[in-house]
């Protein structure tokens, strides 16, 4: 295969990582059905899945799923609970091994990571070569396999890693990508949770292809950003790069719920007060940035983080918003129960050298609206008035795992 590539970015996951971590300390297990998790306790057990084996898959036992429900499934299975300082161990050899390939890592959890390896082709002679040997020294140094997925953008590699697990390599050159994506049904998009593919199925709209080919006027008009935004992924237009870590200039506020949660409505509602804040700092700091982050840790105290990087920078609470709910619908729906959410802002600039002449008139009238808000509740305090979004604060849905 022979191609022009003018960014070599991959994404690396781990397979079934908790569970094949806990094959390679229990070798007679291989091959049989490990679930990691909750106990189950003869199928009346609480709790959920954190991890399943292959073999374990084929009985529909994954991830997230009621520790009750999986034991109805697979009753024969090899139940045991997580080992997290142990799981920590293997994720830091997993690491140590990509940052021997690129110093440019990007982690997204304990088990998974971009590389951005632009410029580096020549030290490895082909991008098959490549991925080949990072697979290799993964096992070397772990013991584990890991499914590889490489492409010009972060969007394309994510879904080429997933395809052909586990132990999987797929390659997507420049010139392959939309005939790559076109084949795919919408729901493999970076973003496109289950509401968002409900609504799309209206339209008519069921694979990439047909997503690439609708107006993107039209969706914009009827998703608002998410529609640029899917309409973007549908193009393979993905720009954003590999950040090795978090600007040192940030702010950020989470929370952790006194309840675990898989309320979609009440997690939503959670992130729009916490862009509240932290674009209220950001405001009365005179700052704004360019990088939305989200964190989410789940009830098997799994973290994940998620960035997106705007055109221009902001301190909206509307902007850092909407970006957040972008990111958010990749987790959509929550599946598992939530334990903690975060929003963050970074890439920071002092907002006395921006060039507000960029801004739209629109974008100054929230702009001076905010600053208002922004000095009521400075004056009488935080809860004297706030965005609609934001009140009232509920109490999450109490839902049956």
């Amino acid at each position: 295969m022979s191609s022009a590539w003018s960014r070599i970015i991959i994404h690396v996951d781990m397979d079934a990582f908790f569970a094949s971590v806990e094959e390679l300390l229990n070798p007679e297990w291989r091959g049989k059905a490990v679930i990691v998790g909750a106990d189950p306790d003869g199928g009346r057990g609480r709790g959920v899945v954190s991890a399943a084996s292959y073999e374990a898959r084929k009985f529909g036992v994954h991830s997230a799923m009621p520790i009750s429900q999986a034991y109805r499934l697979c009753p024969q299975g090899i139940y045991v609970r997580p080992h997290g300082h142990v799981y920590s161990d293997y994720s830091k050899r997993f690491f140590q091994v990509l940052h021997t390939f690129s110093p440019l890592v990007e982690d997204l959890s304990i088990d998974e990571a971009f590389l951005d390896m632009s410029g580096s082709l020549h030290l490895f002679g082909t991008v098959e070569e490549l991925g080949k040997r990072l697979k290799e020294e993964i096992f070397n140094q772990t013991g584990l396999k890991a499914s590889v997925g490489i492409a010009p953008v972060k969007s394309v590699a994510k879904i080429a890693s997933d395809l052909n697990k586990p132990d999987g390599l797929t390659i997507v050159p420049s010139e392959a990508v939309q005939s790559f994506l076109d084949e795919l049904p919408v729901t493999r998009l970076w973003g496109i949770g289950k509401k968002t593919s409900v609504q799309l199925q209206k339209l008519g709209i069921h694979t990439v292809l047909e997503l690439r080919r609708y107006p993107r006027d039209i969706l914009e008009k009827k998703f608002g950003k998410m529609g640029i935004h899917i309409h973007k992924m549908a193009l393979g237009e993905d720009s954003r790069p590999v950040s090795p870590e978090e600007e040192v200039k940030s702010v950020s506020n989470e929370v952790t719920f006194e309840e675990d949660t898989n309320d979609a409505d009440f997690v939503r509602q959670t992130i729009f007060t916490l862009s509240e804040k932290v674009g209220g700092r950001l405001r009365r700091s005179h700052f704004r940035g360019r990088t939305v982050q989200l964190k989410i840790r789940f009830s098997d105290f799994k973290t994940h983080t998620r960035s997106y990087t705007l055109q221009e920078s902001t301190h909206l609470t509307e902007d850092i918003f909407q970006t957040v709910e972008i990111l958010l619908a990749e987790f959509l729906p929550l599946e598992q129960y939530v334990r903690l959410v975060g929003v963050g802002v970074s890439s920071l600039k002092n907002e006395a050298g921006a060039q507000l002449s960029i801004w739209d008139a629109d974008n100054q009238k929230k702009l001076k609206m905010e600053k208002i808000l922004d000095a009521l509740q400075d004056k009488f305090g935080s809860n004297i008035i706030r965005h609609a979004e934001s009140l009232p604060f509920r109490s999450p849905k109490k839902k049956n795992p």
